[in-house]
């Protein structure tokens, strides 16, 4: 009898991704993202070298030297499950990689693109501590060859309202974490970005914030299949822009929980601290699954924009991916305490 294979539920529809032959002519939109683009321009001339780099490469040409050029694009996810509701199609490539929240380089998300050239993101180790019996440093070339890479269609929901849908590609979080092997004890899964202020002007300049990035979860969260080690985007590498090298992506949580770029991870048995929920705790829990039940104390979160189209529609409990994460918190999307205005 053969073998019948139902697609996971998470898994966007192959259909939905715009072809590449229909992106958006690059000329076409750097034009339409008028007055922005022209005040990042005017951002970078003020850094040595900044604009004349900036007009060499365009937004799509981020991508760093990559020994494991040749893993990419990699084939769809395993296919088991019926597919989910969805907002769309897959965001053109041109929008997501000229959209961007990091703050590592610039606040202004039309202009990180342009101030990543000198981050040097390969070669790249990422180090796992803690409460794991294999600790170590370990070379990304040699993760990306060990786990098979897979393409995952995922949509990224942001804390400020607005939305994107990307085709991913990467690994299970828990392939990673069963190779570590966490203790009995272990309970939270912590992640350390990188802190190089000599190559993200962000870093140098913003010295109020608390760098390097650091976020977390907790093991059960991290063990779900839906979390997700990113190494690629649209069939390839990862744009500096987007995370480079190595990122972890969590759909369905608000998109400051799926942190760039990332050097560490510590494996320990009590909750670690995060970036945004040191800074205003009364704004940003640490759980922060995507609920629009809950605002957020200066705007709603009932509704989102799909960047790129304008177009306006209902924000789905747990980002739509309910039916493979609710269980882990009791029948509520927001935890209660995660933040102080949640009923």
């Amino acid at each position: 009898m053969a073998n019948i294979h139902i697609p996971p539920g998470w898994r966007l529809k192959e259909s939905e991704a715009t072809p590449e032959s229909v992106y958006l002519d690059r000329r076409q939109f750097v034009a339409r993202m008028g007055g922005g683009a022209v005040l990042a321009a005017a951002s970078l001339a003020c850094r040595p070298g900044g604009a004349a780099e900036a007009q060499q490469r365009g937004p799509l040409d981020n991508i760093p030297d990559t020994p494991t050029a040749d893993l990419y694009p990699a084939a769809v996810n395993d296919p088991r499950f019926t597919p989910g509701d969805r907002h769309g199609e897959v965001s053109p490539e041109e929008i997501v990689a000229t959209y961007n929240n990091f703050y590592e380089f610039g606040t202004d998300k039309d202009g990180v693109w342009r101030n990543v050239g000198p981050f040097e993101a390969r070669p790249w180790e990422l180090e796992v501590t803690g409460l794991v019996e294999n600790p170590g440093v370990y070379d990304l070339v040699e993760l990306e060859r060990a786990f098979p890479l897979e393409e995952r269609i995922y949509r990224h929901r942001c804390v400020e309202r607005w939305s994107v849908v990307v085709p991913w590609i990467g690994f299970p979080l828990a392939r990673l974490l069963e190779r570590v092997q966490p203790r009995n004890d272990a309970r939270y899964v912590g992640f350390v970005t990188f802190n190089r202020p000599e190559q993200a002007f962000g870093q140098k300049t913003q010295s109020w914030y608390k760098w390097p990035y650091y976020e977390g979860l907790r093991m059960d969260e991290a063990m779900n299949e839906l979390s997700f080690v990113v190494t690629g985007m649209y069939g390839h590498p990862l744009q500096k822009q987007n995370g480079a090298p190595v990122r972890i992506h969590v759909p369905w949580k608000y998109g400051y929980k799926s942190p760039k770029s990332i050097v560490r991870i510590d494996i320990t048995a009590e909750m670690p601290t995060t970036f945004w929920n040191d800074l205003q705790p009364s704004e940003y829990g640490f759980y922060s699954n995507v609920d629009p039940d809950v605002p957020h104390p200066r705007w709603s979160q009932a509704q989102e924009e799909i960047v790129g189209t304008g177009q306006r529609v209902p924000t789905l409990p747990f980002n739509g991916y309910g039916e493979w994460v609710g269980e882990l918190y009791g029948g509520r999307v927001t935890p209660v305490g995660d933040v102080p205005h949640a009923r």
